[in-house]
């Protein structure tokens, strides 16, 4: 009698031990293409093959709405749940991919913006297009009016003049999708992934969902104002490195000292504090990668607590800090990703 309660508590224990990620990978894409730039390009044959084998190792695409809504409402997602977005409105969408999507019923979102459609630029959709698209059942989203470095202040402009620019840009935004399309999801893509804690309150206070370019799975630590989304392009197009993204899960980031991506003046060495539910993670096995310098791993200030820092400046323009852990009862690897942006030490951004 006292073996089978042992034998019960250890079944009991080990149940416990599952750690339900209620996890979703979102994809971003932008070309689908061999005659565009390699950095934000896929070719055909290798998005029909990522395509074909979410198909035969039983992923299900779900589309963003459906998403985002588990993820506001904390509903349970299923395990192998992949949502796939496209940003800007390149017409290699509705001609190479679209067809591709179609032919698996897998749903997506394009998110666009306005001002590159309306000047009719070579390699953009058409309003006829995006139509199209819509009437078929794709999710159209807001990308900005017309994909500006929305963080950045014009000249002399105040902090005040610039929230009224950048409110009635994205509103402005929204109103025309709605007008050509019909929708209106709320949902926001940041140009080039750059976003503050400033823009993410305008987000919040119109009800907007955002989605930055920083790499993970999203889930019930993530933000809903910049919901990480893994980049498919180029070096990041292999499907090798990518079945280990598709089978990812969310970091349980429970609090970190800094989520603002824009750095101050001077701090280029950004110290991030991340406290973890450790549950599912065996410490010893967090690692972490700073870009341009290196994998580190990093330093654990208490049992739960961690930090990390760059052994040198951060470059100017955008990078990250991306921490990974293998679960302890998944297949699949806790992914973190923090995203960082510094203008050059005169003040100036990069031109883009």
């Amino acid at each position: 009698m006292v073996k089978k309660i042992a034998l019960l508590l250890a079944v009991f224990s080990l149940s416990l031990l599952h750690y339900d990620a209620n996890a979703v990978v979102i994809l971003q894409y932008h070309h689908v293409s061999e005659n565009t730039p390699k950095s934000t390009s896929v070719t055909p044959s290798q998005f029909t093959e990522q395509m074909q084998y979410l198909a035969d190792n039983d992923f299900t695409v779900m589309s963003l709405t459906e998403a985002v809504n588990s993820i506001k409402h904390n509903t349970p997602i299923a395990d192998k749940r992949i949502v796939i977005t496209f940003d800007d409105g390149y017409d290699s969408i509705i001609n190479n991919a679209a067809p591709i999507l179609a032919s698996h019923q897998f749903p997506y979102t394009v998110f666009i913006s306005v001002a590159p459609i309306e000047a009719g630029y070579k390699g953009m959709m058409s309003w006829q297009d995006i139509n199209t698209l819509s009437e078929q059942g794709v999710t159209i989203a807001n990308h900005s009016w017309g994909h500006e470095h929305l963080i950045r202040r014009q000249g002399k402009e105040s902090q005040d003049q610039w929230q009224a620019r950048v409110e009635d840009n994205i509103l402005s935004t929204e109103a025309e999708i709605l007008k050509h399309t019909g929708q209106s999801v709320k949902m926001f893509a940041y140009p080039y992934g750059e976003y503050t804690n400033k823009l993410e309150a305008i987000l919040a206070k119109h009800g907007f969902v955002g989605f930055g370019q920083q790499s993970g799975a999203a889930g019930e630590y993530s933000s809903l104002t910049a919901l990480p989304r893994f980049p498919v392009a180029n070096a990041y197009a292999d499907l090798a490195s990518l079945m280990v993204k598709f089978s990812s899960l969310p970091m349980p980031v429970i609090k970190q000292n800094i989520s603002d991506p824009l750095l101050v003046s001077g701090k280029w060495r950004p110290k991030l504090i991340l406290t973890l539910d450790i549950q599912d993670i065996y410490p010893h096995q967090v690692m972490c990668f700073i870009q341009g310098q290196g994998s580190k791993k990093p330093t654990w200030l208490s049992e739960n607590r961690l930090s990390i820092q760059a052994s040198s400046d951060l470059a100017p323009g955008r990078s990250r800090y991306n921490c990974t852990a293998p679960s302890k009862t998944k297949s699949g690897y806790y992914w973190f990703s923090q995203a960082w942006i510094r203008p050059q030490d005169n003040g100036q951004w990069l031109e883009e």
